[in-house]
Order: structure tokens, then C-alpha cells, then sequence
């Protein structure tokens, strides 16, 4: 067996648990604490145990140990918990990417992160064009700019959930399975 094919085989929990993640936030709008800890659980012990050749980045000799395991679950939550603190995210979504950090590491969760946001917005702007809510949306960004403008000035955070009308809920799940899926075939492929 190759080791980019072993590779490939050490992500297929954390390929499971992210598609049982981006059902359960389509259903129920929530993502199971049970699931990210067992994701968790996988991530580090893989990265900790697994012999040299089965980490996702096979340029690096064996998995990519218990310490980088817990630098990616830290940067991965660390990225997204600003938006939760924006009340533009939920917890459910911070502590999923955290999951899929301890998989990847501190180095690939960093592309993952960004490919994230990448497909939220694409998925965003599509749902919002579906539904036919962009002037409400675009009313929104507005509102946004300026009410945040304001509240800095007075020293206040400015927070998501200030908004007179809501154009949806995005399950984004969804877009953090998406998000990495792309950012691995990107990574194999070049």
C-alpha cells in the first residue's frame, strides 16, 4: 500500500464523522458534543499511534504526533471562535473544526479553515439568492457596517444578532465538510 493511499485511509474516520456532523446540523440545526469527542479521540490517537506513513501529509515520516494533533484542534477552534463570539457561528461549528484539526494538524487546518469560508460564503450567497432574500441580505450588510461602526465608537461589540430581519440559518456543517473535502482533493492533486 502507498503511503499517500494510507494517508487517504487514516481521514476516513474523520470523513464519516464530518458527513454524521452535516446531517445532524441539516436536521436539527445542532451538532453533537458525542460526536466531535469521539472525532477528537480518532484524530489524536491516530496522529499519536499510527506507524511512519499515515499521516495526511506523507512528506512527513509517520502520522504527525499527539502534540501536533492538539496544536491543530487548538488553531482550528482558535480560528472560528471569533465568529462565535460575533454570535455568527454556533459553538457546535468552532468545536467541528477544532475535530478536523486534530486530524490535519496546526499546518492543514489553516487551508482548511480557509477553504471553509470560502465555500460558507459561496453557500451563503447561494441560499440567499434561492430563496430570493438578497435585498434583505444586502440590508443587512448594511446595517452591519453601520451598526458596528457605532458601537466601536462608543466602545461596545458589535454583535450578528442585532439584525431586524433574518435571511436564514446556514447548516455550516455543511460547509466545514465541504471546505475540507476541497482543501484535501486540492492538496493531493497538487
Amino acid at each position: 500500500m502507498t503511503p499517500k493511499l494510507m494517508g487517504l485511509l487514516a481521514l476516513v474516520p474523520m470523513l464519516v464523522l464530518m458527513l454524521l456532523a452535516a446531517k445532524q446540523d441539516i436536521s436539527s440545526h445542532r451538532i453533537s458534543n458525542k460526536l466531535v469527542l469521539t472525532g477528537v479521540f480518532f484524530g489524536v490517537v491516530l496522529n499519536g499511534i499510527l506507524p511512519e506513513g499515515w499521516g495526511f501529509n506523507s512528506q512527513i515520516p509517520g502520522a504527525l504526533g499527539w502534540l501536533a494533533a492538539f496544536k491543530g484542534m487548538a488553531v482550528g477552534m482558535g480560528l472560528l471562535l471569533p465568529l462565535y463570539w460575533l454570535r455568527a457561528m454556533g459553538a457546535g461549528d468552532v468545536k467541528l473544526m477544532g475535530m478536523v484539526g486534530a486530524f490535519l494538524g496546526p499546518n492543514d487546518v489553516l487551508g482548511a479553515v480557509l477553504a471553509t469560508l470560502v465555500t460558507g460564503g459561496v453557500m451563503a450567497i447561494l441560499v440567499v439568492m434561492w430563496s430570493k432574500q438578497l435585498r434583505p441580505m444586502l440590508q443587512n450588510i448594511k446595517l452591519i457596517f453601520y451598526g458596528s461602526a457605532v458601537k466601536l465608537s462608543t466602545g461596545q461589540v458589535p454583535l450578528m444578532n442585532d439584525l431586524p430581519v433574518s435571511v436564514g440559518k446556514l447548516p455550516y456543517a455543511l460547509a466545514i465538510s465541504l471546505g475540507t473535502f476541497a482543501y484535501l482533493i486540492w492538496q493531493r492533486l497538487y
